[in-house]
């Protein structure tokens, strides 16, 4: 035995002659097979020539979506138009109401201001009215020693000239006697009666008893008739103190040179002599 024969050999096994040309042939016939497709394959293919049409819906989507912009947009405008209408509706609301609070406040306003006018001209004519007549509480000389001499001897004017016969007739002697019967009442401003009396009220009660309504206040009544003289007096004549028209006190003319009129809180009503305190002027309404 060789010393190498118990070492294996590295060569490959060969291979029998039959086996390679078994795959020879193979390969040959696959080697074949593509070669007659290759060939026979670009003449029997055709291209693909059919175009597939998608749905169109541009148009449609397109027109929704103005439709829903356009809704959108009216929605907002109707909100906005809403929002203006009611800020207008309260702006006009806030103005109404100012309006009406300042047309309440100025109408307020004028009425306080007509009553506080009104307060102060009557007091003006109350305190006018007894400045002039401060004298009045406490007789003068003089108009003593007139009344003296028309009342065979009293010393008080106011008395004296109660008991004076007057000349007057028919409606001025009523008038003249409603005049003479209050002497001694009590003056309240604004009295009509029957036992106080302010001076316009016993000459609008005097005159009434024969069917004459004369203006109530003593301004008015200073124009209720005709102008006359102081030196053509008349019984029943009304003398008044101040302008005609702006008379600030009134009273009766009973004759004799004398006069009956509520003067004032201090006198009442009284009986005086014309010296005593000369009247501004005179109207004749009988």
């Amino acid at each position: 035995m060789s010393h190498t024969a118990h070492i294996p050999s590295h060569r490959k096994p060969r291979q029998s002659a039959s086996k390679t040309a078994l795959r020879a042939g193979v390969a040959g016939g696959v080697l074949s097979t593509i070669a007659v497709a290759g060939a026979a394959g670009p003449a029997q293919a055709e291209p693909v020539t059919q175009t597939i049409e998608m749905p169109t819906i541009t148009a449609g989507l397109s027109t929704a979506v103005a439709a829903s912009a356009q809704a959108t947009q009216q929605v907002a405008l109707d909100f906005e138009t809403r929002a203006n209408e009611d800020a207008a509706a309260s702006d006009a609301a806030k103005k109404a109401k100012k309006a009406k609070a300042e047309a309440v406040r100025k109408a307020e306003a004028k009425e306080k201001a007509e009553a506080a006018a009104k307060a102060k001209a009557e007091a003006a004519e109350r305190a006018s009215r007894s400045a002039e007549r401060t004298t009045l509480s406490a007789p003068s000389s003089s108009s003593s020693a007139s009344s003296s001499a028309s009342s065979s001897g009293s010393s008080s004017a106011g008395t004296s000239v109660a008991s004076y016969s007057s000349s007057a007739t028919g409606s001025a002697a009523s008038v003249v006697a409603f005049a003479q019967a209050h002497v001694g009442d009590a003056y309240v401003s604004g009295g009509t009666g029957p036992n106080s009396w302010d001076c316009s009220g016993l000459v609008q009660a005097a005159f009434r008893t024969v069917g004459v309504d004369l203006p109530r206040v003593s301004q008015s009544q200073s124009t209720a008739g005709t102008q006359v003289s102081l030196s053509n007096l008349q019984p029943g004549d009304i003398l008044y103190w101040g302008g005609a028209g702006s008379a600030y006190h009134v009273a009766i003319y009973v004759g004799g040179g004398q006069f009956v009129g509520a003067q004032n809180s201090s006198t009442g009503v009284v009986q005086k002599s014309l010296d005593y305190d000369p009247p501004s002027g005179a109207v004749r309404v009988l």
